[in-house]
């Protein structure tokens, strides 16, 4: 998928001796791609369940956890995707000021790219996995990353929390749990805590991408992949144990209209359909390396 950033109204601008405020803002220049509409399509904030709300997209998740003693967000979606994030929580009734934490998935841009802006916005911590922050900081794709070959960049954020597999984030009422979920890049982490209205709750678990995709010309049969393939087998297991009952996912299934899934059984599915998919993958490269 070919992208481009808009920057050529920014040099304009400066040439120009256009006012400070209204320059474009280098932390929400748009990322533009075939799937931008689609990843962007808007979606009306509410409610989930109990304290945990959905701020995101159409095709890109975004949560909100409200723990009584300041907000935790989780993820950040594209670069210009910021501003509608923050309006959303306020249409909520809730001052992003009082964001806290924001969480990390994965260090990529069309997770990642809203994190410097929001950051910067709100005051808050970004907290991700030791390898997600290293990608977050350089806001570009690791050396073994299987798309590391489109080098899609995003605004890096300077300021990154790393937090280990199972380390757990407390805030006011709520303990994140973090997962470590590598594969689809070795700094994917997922996130679970547990929500409750009155006397009933549920576990909730915002689940990184688990899809084996990558650039072109890129092997998973390769000697040199066998690491990430390793880490899909071990996420594989990891996600079907997972206590969850509300599973939210970085891109949302189209079959769920609420964008998410509730359902005995979501998460293993969900690591089911990723099983799927890689061993298509290596059968396919398997078949062409014997043509």
């Amino acid at each position: 998928m070919k992208l481009r950033t808009i920057g050529a109204l920014t040099a304009a601008m400066i040439a120009a001796g256009a006012p400070a405020q209204e320059r474009e803002d280098p932390l929400t220049r748009p990322i533009v791609g075939q799937r931008t509409a689609e990843w962007l399509a808007p979606r009306t904030p509410a409610r989930l369940f109990g304290n945990t709300y959905l701020v995101g997209f159409g095709g890109l998740s975004v949560a909100l956890i409200d723990t009584g003693e300041g907000l935790i967000l989780i993820d950040g979606a594209l670069p210009q995707a910021a501003p509608s994030i923050l309006a959303n929580v306020r249409k909520l009734g809730f001052d992003p000021r009082r964001i806290r934490y924001i969480l990390s998935t994965e260090p990529h841009f069309d997770h990642a790219g809203g994190l410097a802006a929001l950051a910067r916005d709100t005051g808050a911590t970004v907290v991700a996995s030791a390898r997600g922050a290293e990608g977050l900081r350089s806001g570009r794709l690791a050396a073994d990353d299987p798309q590391r070959s489109l080098d899609h960049r995003f605004p890096p954020v300077a300021r990154v929390r790393a937090v280990g597999d199972r380390e757990v984030l407390r805030l006011g009422n709520t303990n994140v749990t973090a997962h470590a979920t590598p594969g689809h890049t070795m700094g994917s982490m997922s996130w679970s805590w547990r929500s409750c209205e009155a006397r009933r709750c549920r576990n909730i678990v915002f689940a990184s991408s688990l899809n084996p995709v990558s650039g072109d010309g890129y092997r998973f049969t390769a000697p040199s992949s066998q690491g990430i393939v390793a880490a899909f087998g071990r996420t594989h297991a990891k996600v079907k144990a997972l206590r969850c009952d509300i599973l939210i996912t970085a891109h949302p299934d189209p079959a769920d209209a609420g964008g998410y899934t509730d359902r005995l059984g979501a998460c293993r599915a969900y690591a089911e359909k990723s099983q799927r998919a890689l061993a298509a993958r290596l059968a396919e490269e398997r078949a062409a390396g014997r043509r």
